[in-house]
């Protein structure tokens, strides 16, 4: 599939935000990776982090509407194929990887290849990974790996959030 038709396939099952910029700039991935941070004790900002982002620059200003963005977005397929035929070549594939590294300080959002041994490429759909990689789980790290978008996924995190500010006020 075209890289706009995986975006409005995406899109139409739920999986995207109503924008889908907002996943593909990754702004999505970049919020997370901030609140990650900021719980492993880091002083992250999002403004601050470097994001890479996959909506092509004519696209990105707020001028450019959701509609306009998924219509124009075919014109731009021949350049992801390319990326992707790129990772291909090298033996891998391209992900959106959002790292948190507590020594260094630093919190990111980039595109990386990964080759097809690895975790992150073996995703599929809607699946997210989280690797940890601790003095503990250096040699084999830690991985949670598990659905990642649709409104299932979204109504129980909502769910949670509710439940721990519920649990956070005593009642009057």
């Amino acid at each position: 599939m075209a890289f706009s038709e995986v975006v409005a396939d995406a899109k139409a099952r739920g999986y995207t935000e109503p924008d889908p910029r907002d996943d593909l700039s990754g702004l999505d991935v970049a919020r997370k990776v901030v609140i990650l941070a900021r719980e492993c004790g880091l002083e992250v900002e999002l403004e601050a982090m470097r994001v890479e982002s996959l909506v092509p620059e004519p696209l990105r200003p707020a001028t450019v509407s959701a509609e306009q963005y998924m219509q124009a977005l075919p014109q731009h397929d021949a350049d992801m194929e390319a990326r992707a035929r790129e990772a291909a070549d090298a033996g891998g594939v391209i992900r959106y990887v959002g790292s948190v590294d507590v020594e260094a300080g630093e919190a990111s959002v980039t595109l990386k290849t990964y080759p097809f041994s690895h975790p992150f490429a073996q995703l599929s759909g809607s699946d997210n990974i989280v690797v940890f990689t601790t003095e503990r789980y250096k040699d084999r790290p830690l991985i949670v790996r598990g659905p990642g978008a649709g409104a299932a996924v979204t109504a129980a995190g909502v769910f949670v959030d509710l439940l721990q500010v519920v649990r956070s006020h005593p009642r009057a």
